[in-house]
């Protein structure tokens, strides 16, 4: 609180201002690119004794070939089968006090490590190694496989429900490869995967020139590049994928699917296409914001709007939730009810394009706007308190094309309008934009 005292002249007058200052610290980074291509972007954070080495492939299920899915994440696996000089990860790395996990999505294939930071090279000494002599072979092809395999059983085979996006994904995708989930289209890709297969795609993605290296931690920035340049320095240049994918064609009508399970509940799924991460244009990225900022409006915890109606007052359903795929390209829009017994899934899917209809009229109230808004500045502070967190961020930000959205996204939301929410519901929430999958019990 500000007060500001303006003296006029022949007489006094004070105005007192009541100005709400908001102090947010700016993430400060220093970027380079080596000879060979790798980009990297160091962090100084030296509130933490800890360092976080993050490497982002610019590769994901959406590279593979049609034939040949499930690549992107059956990789992920044989990334921790050991290198030509490590030959395991995980114990070399826990001599170091330190941790690694790895994931994958549509889009990108990620890896992080977690350690004290005296000890950042045994991290990038790891990385760099299986960057360039991942030492894959049959045998050990043959073990990860298996792993595969057995995943896609339990997972999305054997586990009620556990089938449902590999029935949405090619219900709202007739073209673009979003159409496969990431363990990939059919049980017997995987199966059938040779060893010349995984090594191409090995050759083709996992070079230099196609990764993003992150550093967040307790380190200067000279020494964190010295090092860096030090363990992958020498890795060859190799030219960067380019890739060519096929556009989705705007969809035109209303699409459904009815599947039976032996499942204890009827669960109803609404999916609307939606406007992507992506950012060829700043209007585009707002959109992608007020999208997100929806969502939540409908979905965020127990006083959200889908709880409240479908669970708390009309007692249609034991959840009622939402979400959002947040990939690069257009992705999807999840809405998701779990039925009573003895409760009508059509009479639950009216309720909720009624409500959703509501919010086309009327939009929201600005007090519930600012609600929303609140509680994502607050999961956003809490996340760039934390190095692993803010070493991805400073990746994927900067494979979208700009490195600097780490700053600019809370600025991006806070602008976002009741009209902004009103205009999007109006645009996506159309009948021909709707896929509807009816997962009703046996």
């Amino acid at each position: 609180m500000v007060e500001t005292a303006v003296v006029g002249e022949g007489h006094a007058q004070i105005i007192i201002e009541k100005i709400k200052i908001k102090i947010k610290s700016m993430v400060q980074y220093h970027k380079q690119q080596l000879s060979n291509g790798l980009t990297v972007i160091v962090n100084e954070d030296h509130s933490t004794p800890m360092v976080s080495v993050n490497i982002l492939y610019d590769v994901g299920s959406k590279d593979e070939n049609p034939e040949k899915t499930g690549f992107a994440h059956l990789f992920e696996h044989l990334m921790f089968e050991g290198s030509k000089n490590v030959p395991d990860f995980d114990e070399a790395l826990q001599l170091a006090g330190g941790e690694n996990n790895a994931f994958t999505t549509n889009d990108i294939t990620n890896y992080y490590c977690t350690l004290p930071a005296q000890n950042i090279e045994t991290a990038l000494w790891i990385e760099s190694d299986r960057m360039f002599a991942l030492d894959i072979n049959q045998e050990k092809l043959d073990v990860q496989k298996n792993v595969v395999i057995e995943e896609f059983k339990q997972r999305y085979l054997n586990k009620p429900y556990g089938d449902v996006w590999l029935l949405l994904h090619p219900l709202v995708y007739k073209v673009h490869p979003y159409q496969w989930d990431t363990i990939g289209k059919d049980i017997s890709h995987i199966e059938k995967a040779s060893l010349s297969d995984v090594q191409n795609f090995y050759n083709t993605f996992y070079t230099a020139s196609n990764a993003i290296l992150t550093i967040s931690g307790n380190i200067k920035a000279d020494k964190a590049f010295q090092l860096v340049n030090k363990w992958f320095g020498d890795l060859p240049n190799k030219s960067k994928h380019r890739r060519q994918l096929p556009i989705e064609p705007p969809q035109t009508e209303k699409r459904i699917l009815e599947v039976r399970r032996d499942v204890p509940n009827d669960v109803l799924y609404l999916v609307y296409r939606m406007t992507g991460k992506n950012l060829a244009n700043d209007k585009g990225l707002k959109k992608f914001y007020t999208t997100a900022l929806l969502q939540d409006i409908l979905s965020y915890g127990e006083s959200s709007r889908l709880h409240q109606l479908l669970v708390k007052e009309k007692k249609l359903c034991v959840s009622a939730s939402a979400m959002i795929t947040d990939t690069i390209e257009d992705g999807m829009f999840v809405i998701k009810a779990k039925v009573l017994s003895g409760v009508s899934i059509y009479e639950v899917e009216k309720v909720i394009i009624e409500e959703l209809k509501s919010i086309q009229e009327k939009s929201v109230e600005e007090k519930e706007l600012q609600k929303i808004k609140n509680a994502v500045e607050t999961s956003n502070n809490i996340q760039e308190m934390m190095v692993s967190a803010k070493s991805f961020s400073l990746s994927y930000y900067t494979l979208l094309g700009n490195t600097d959205l780490i700053n600019q996204e809370q600025e991006i939301i806070d602008s976002i309008s009741i009209k902004d929410i009103q205009q999007v519901a109006q645009e996506l929430f159309q009948e021909k934009n709707t896929s509807v999958l009816y997962y009703l019990r046996k």
